[in-house]
């Protein structure tokens, strides 16, 4: 059931991401084409404005500025005369709060402004500072903000570029130095609307598309947990009713072997029935495990003293197959967890550690504290751990593909049942193989338990 659960957040999660950098790469793609698309238009309209100002002598003052290139917008091309001048001067008559408009302005110059690039030439003095300026709005903009404005271009050092949202560019007519300024602010705050629309569309497109994703990936992986299910349940129905047949045979090998006394085939018979007991043991451990059903009795545990109880069993038995356990157990490592399983589970690292190290060497059995965290590692020298094979060694039925692994008896169950033991100690256990002389590996099997 963790696998499983696992499984669907880890496929949640990806597919999430996926959906949130795709939204957000859309996102910035608009951004992007949006400023793209302003730059352009605004270094073509400069280019155009600073031909027109080689060619017209009129700007600085006595002519009006030059005319504003046709953009896509179908902004006017028609230069006003600066607003402000005497009635008697201009058609255009008065506006409302005193403004008045210049020759051919409409009434309505505010809404004009929403079609319309707002520009203006600065003719510079030979100390680069503000000789005169002009605009076709000079309404929108004061001295100050014109002789700021040129300062900071002067400045940048730039004969173009950018400040805020001005662009501008340098020019010469006749002997004068010209700085042409085009105010794109109503384009980029067109620009900025447009960005936090796109945005708050595509959260919310991303939210919708990941909760989707979520009860479709729900739907996808529900038909391997059910499988999972019953694989789960074929195991358990299976291993407990093995275990009656099992016994009866065992009880008659026994009986026959004290009827006819000792004989080869009874002899194999006997071995046979505890393997398969054995086997049949472990598959049961697994099934109770992955149901939650273990006996989790989590208390306060001296690992050290756990790990002692399991060694000192298992010593005849190293001694027996030549070799010999060494321990370095600290005083008081303490961590929450099951006696029993914590037991069972030294128990199969020493196993597998007997099994697999060679003839005449030592098995290192550590526990110490590191950090907040309580440290059992089983070590042995051997023929190692191939890291291919590491990757699958607590597979369930999987064994390290040597000579020497076919040669020892195992199940390849222990290692993982030894991971389950940890998981519900919410711990971690992991296997390095380190090359040595002689073509020997020193393998460590390290578990951590909070």
């Amino acid at each position: 059931m963790k696998t499983i659960k696992r499984l669907r957040i880890r496929m949640t999660i990806l597919v999430s991401a996926v959906l949130i950098i795709v939204t957000a790469g859309i996102v910035f793609f608009i951004n992007y084409m949006n400023w793209h698309n302003i730059t352009s238009q605004a270094e073509r309209a400069l280019a155009t404005l600073s031909e027109n100002s080689g060619s017209r002598p009129g700007l600085s003052g006595e002519e009006g500025p030059p005319e504003l290139p046709d953009m896509e917008q179908g902004r006017d091309m028609q230069p006003p005369e600066k607003p402000g001048q005497d009635e008697s001067e201009g058609s255009g008559g008065g506006l409302e709060g005193g403004r008045k408009p210049g020759r051919g302005q409409p009434p309505q110059i505010e809404d004009a402004l929403a079609t319309m690039s707002n520009y203006y030439v600065v003719t510079l003095a030979d100390d680069g500072t503000v000789e005169s300026w002009t605009s076709d709005r000079d309404f929108l903009y004061t001295d100050d903000q014109v002789s700021d404005m040129t300062a900071m271009a002067i400045e940048s050092g730039r004969n173009s570029g950018r400040i805020g949202t001005q662009f501008y560019t340098t020019t010469k007519n006749g002997g004068n130095d010209l700085l042409i300024v085009l105010d794109e602010r109503l384009e980029i705050m067109t620009a900025q609307r447009v960005l936090r629309l796109s945005a708050m569309i595509a959260a919310a497109a991303c939210l919708l598309l990941c909760i989707g994703a979520y009860f479709l990936i729900r739907a996808m992986v529900r038909p391997v947990q059910d499988a999972f299910e019953k694989q789960r349940q074929f195991v358990w129905d299976a291993s407990h009713e093995l275990k009656t047949p099992l016994a009866v045979i065992g009880a008659n090998a026994q009986v026959l072997q004290g009827e006819i006394g000792e004989n080869e085939s009874l002899t194999y018979i006997t071995d046979e029935v505890r393997r398969t007991d054995r086997m049949i043991r472990n598959l049961l451990m697994l099934a109770e495990t992955d149901r939650g059903e273990a006996d989790l009795h989590l208390t306060r545990t001296d690992l050290g003293e756990v790990v002692l109880s399991a060694v000192l069993p298992m010593e005849s038995a190293a001694f027996d197959a030549g070799r010999q356990i060494e321990t370095q157990i600290e005083d008081q490592v303490i961590c929450t967890g099951s006696e029993d399983l914590l037991r069972q589970l030294t128990v199969i690292l020493l196993s597998n550690a007997v099994k697999y190290a060679d003839e005449g060497t030592q098995i290192m059995v550590t526990v110490d504290r590191r950090g907040k965290e309580a440290r059992l590692r089983v070590a042995d020298t051997g023929a190692g751990i191939s890291p291919e094979e590491q990757k699958h060694i607590f597979d369930r039925f999987y064994r390290a593909d040597s000579s020497h692994s076919r040669e020892v008896e195992g199940h390849g169950l222990g290692l993982a049942i030894a991971q389950n033991i940890v998981q519900i100690h919410k711990g971690k256990i992991s296997v390095a193989s380190e090359a040595q002389d002689a073509g020997r590996f020193l393998t460590t099997f390290t578990v951590t338990l909070p």
